[in-house]
């Protein structure tokens, strides 16, 4: 049995015997997606963020055991490997616990106490560790090791000091109880440098001191970015005294002689000059590792909410791209996303040509249609709403607009993805159709682009960019295959991103399509060059085929399970089917109940996507005026990104008015993520605070006292 399924119960919470499943699965190559959602018998029904967490953990947990293995090698090779040091190894619960007990037997090279001991001093460490001698003693003790290499009584006890400063250094306990004391009690003193600027980001931050053990994350990676450009300058604030205290407590022996002030002084440079600053490091590594999991988690969550927005169907939109003296770009899309026009025109300044913009967009709008307009939210966007809105009210047009965010417009224009789709387009268009694409089917759209080029972070470009990217990947990953995908229309980009897939297979299906014409069943996939039998377990649940031969190839239903769900599409009571019945049902198919329950639910509402139930995308006709606002006024708006500190809200002003966390809520919550979401339209939104001159206004959810 694997010597890890134990530990990973504990952890994980997850029974044995589905854990023992979980493991074989992903050793055969199964995905997460895949596992949460088609063998839920095997697994006790866990979602896809648990095996997201079971996998984080079963890595750490193998990484550890590994480690392990190693140390006891390393120490057995040195001949110092007893039962202790065996046993507290074997019990170490994490990594750093673990480096801790093997820290004293790392070869050690060039130190202060290495020269020491090579130079013969150890037995004097010793003796003068017992501190059993008075000093007269110990002093003419020290005359016996003066010699060639060691030139007097001063270097000999300076020497012998110096291995007991190392030893404390590397004592494990003594590790231990330093970092805890110091997570718990010690401060982050933040203070300006040299170049500090007086009105810029840090000059808020500087001369703060902030305690280590509550310092929030997002104010921990703002500063440690202040550090990085040169205007701050941080260190942590302990208390020798309480140090000194405990040392004498502690480490002195109680019948000390007269040289304990030697043993001390020992001591007090083993923590100031060795274990303090390792412990800050390492301190500082654990703060950032926190404060990335948390900058991480919220960038996931914003992602999915953002990607997980409501398409806007059944709508020929004009995408507009807002800027001064270059001109707005405009691209039309049809109800179906497919580019179909695009103009350039100049309702802002400094041309500010009303007549033939409008011109251009009444044309529009009777050739094509146009039901929806989305404007982005870069330079020029305010004027292009105003614009629009004018156009409603003195041309009649009725033009519903919202504001999209462009974050990422112009980088997926300039792109290989961009360059394959719209090979004789100008980039600027392609931004056009990028932002009308992305109001049409949001995840569709934005997969295409990186997601830290979204606008939806916090410090994102200082966190550990591997697990950023890890992050976000599971968090598309599982989000495009909860929805499904049409492998009709789909980008390269989207199919790449469905279980067993990936980008190879993805160019594949697209190329089979364009050359062999439109898939009618899922089995075709396995036409497509590549695609095995493997892949196509994996994939085939995740895809929808509009057009189908078979209903079943617009649902959620896995070919594996179509004979059964057959059997139910004749069934007249498939809809008030009772728990009683469903249960007797699977045991007469041979299926699991939670599986049959998908099915039935699945036949229930072919070509269902859950986005559908999700509040509609809110549109504008008209838009707000700063000069109209003042304290106490009532408006609505819709979330555009949040942070761990507050959110950002649209609210038609030309700078998204903050809410800040302490605003959200009459009661107290840890993260705003817990009330709000991105897109999510708010309805009544008191405002606080105007400051005209910079355009910042202040908002709450809060009810007036």
């Amino acid at each position: 049995m694997n010597p890890l399924i134990p530990i990973l119960v504990q952890k994980t919470g997850i029974a044995k015997e589905n854990i023992i499943n979980i493991l074989k699965l992903l050793d055969e190559g199964s995905t997460i997606p895949f596992i949460a959602r088609y063998r839920k018998e095997m697994t006790g029904g866990a979602s896809d963020e648990q095996l997201r967490e079971f996998e984080n953990i079963y890595a750490y947990a193998k990484k550890l055991h590994d480690r392990k293995e190693e140390i006891l090698r390393l120490i057995a090779e040195k001949a110092k490997l007893s039962d202790a040091v065996k046993n507290a190894v074997e019990k170490a619960e994490s990594l750093q616990a673990l480096e801790d007990i093997y820290r004293p037997y790392k070869e050690k090279k060039n130190t202060r106490a290495a020269l020491a001991i090579a130079a013969g001093l150890t037995p004097l460490a010793d003796v003068l560790e017992r501190a059993e001698l008075e000093l007269e003693a110990f002093e003419k003790r020290v005359q016996s090791f003066v010699n060639d290499t060691v030139k007097s009584v001063k270097e000999a006890i300076i020497g012998a000091q110096d291995i007991i400063a190392e030893r404390y250094s590397d004592d494990a306990k003594e590790r231990e109880y330093w970092r805890a004391q110091l997570h718990d009690y010690a401060s982050f003193e933040i203070k300006a440098s040299k170049t500090l600027k007086p009105d810029g980001l840090y000059a808020k931050l500087a001369g703060k001191a902030e305690k280590i053990a509550s310092i929030p994350s997002h104010r921990y990676l703002a500063m440690m970015r202040g550090v990085a450009e040169k205007e701050l300058h941080v260190k942590i604030l302990h208390d020798m005294e309480r140090v000194e205290s405990a040392i004498e407590r502690y480490r002195i022996p109680r019948n000390a002689k007269s040289s304990k002030s030697y043993l001390l002084e020992a001591y007090l440079d083993g923590f100031k000059r060795l274990l303090f600053p390792s412990l800050e490091r390492e301190i500082h590594a654990l703060i950032k590792e926190k404060a990335d999991t948390q900058a991480i988690a919220t960038f996931g969550k914003n992602l999915s909410q953002l990607l997980n927005t409501p398409p806007v169907t059944k709508r020929v939109i004009l995408g507009v791209d807002p800027a001064y003296r270059t001109g707005c770009k405009l691209a039309v899309v049809d109800e179906h996303g497919t580019y179909m026009t695009h103009a350039v025109i100049y309702p802002t300044p400094p041309q500010s040509d009303y007549e033939k913009s409008a011109k251009v967009i009444k044309e529009f709008t009777q050739k094509y249609r146009i039901t929806a307009v989305a404007i982005g939210n870069g330079t020029g966007s305010r004027e292009s709403q105003e614009f629009f809105a004018r156009l409603n009210r003195e041309e009649g047009l009725n033009l519903a607009y919202t504001v999209v965010s462009e974050a990422g417009a112009s980088i997926y224009s300039a792109s290989k993805i961009a360059t394959e789709e719209y090979p004789n387009l100008d980039v600027t268009i392609r931004g056009a159709i990028s932002i009308a694409q992305r109001l049409r089917d949001p995840m569709a759209a934005l997969v295409k682009i990186d997601p830290k080029s979204l606008g939806i972070g916090q410090y994102q470009h200082d966190v550990d960019q591997k697990q950023l990217e890890k992050k976000l990947n599971e968090v598309i990953e599982d989000l495009v295959n909860r929805i499904g995908v049409d492998p009709n229309s789909a980008s390269i980009s989207l199919l790449s991103y469905v279980a067993g897939v990936g980008a190879k297979l993805a160019k594949a299906i697209v190329e089979h399509r364009e050359s062999k014409g439109a898939f009618t069943c899922k089995s075709e996939l396995l036409h497509v060059k590549g695609l095995g039998a493997k892949a196509y377990e994996q994939c085939a649940g995740f895809f929808r085929i509009r057009e189908g031969k078979s209903v079943l190839d617009n649902t959620g239903v896995h070919p594996e399970s179509y004979a059964i769900a057959q059997k139910l599409l004749a069934r007249a009571d498939l809809a008030t089917l009772s728990k009683e019945q469903i249960i007797t049902l699977a045991l007469e198919q041979g299926i699991g109940e939670a599986t049959l329950q998908d099915i039935i639910a699945e036949l229930l509402k072919p070509g269902f996507d859950p986005r559908e139930s999700l509040p509609p995308i809110a549109f504008r006709s008209d838009l707000t005026d700063i000069s109209e606002l003042s304290e106490g006024s009532i408006v609505s708006g819709v979330v555009r990104n949040i942070a761990d500190f507050g959110a950002f809200v649209d609210i038609g002003l030309k700078n998204d008015g903050l809410i800040h966390i302490s605003q959200m809520s009459d009661k107290r919550i840890a993260h705003p993520l817990e009330v709000l979401s991105i897109n999510q339209q708010l309805t009544r939104i008191r405002v606080l605070e105007v400051d005209k001159e910079k355009g910042k206004v202040s908002l709450s959810l809060k009810e007036l006292p």
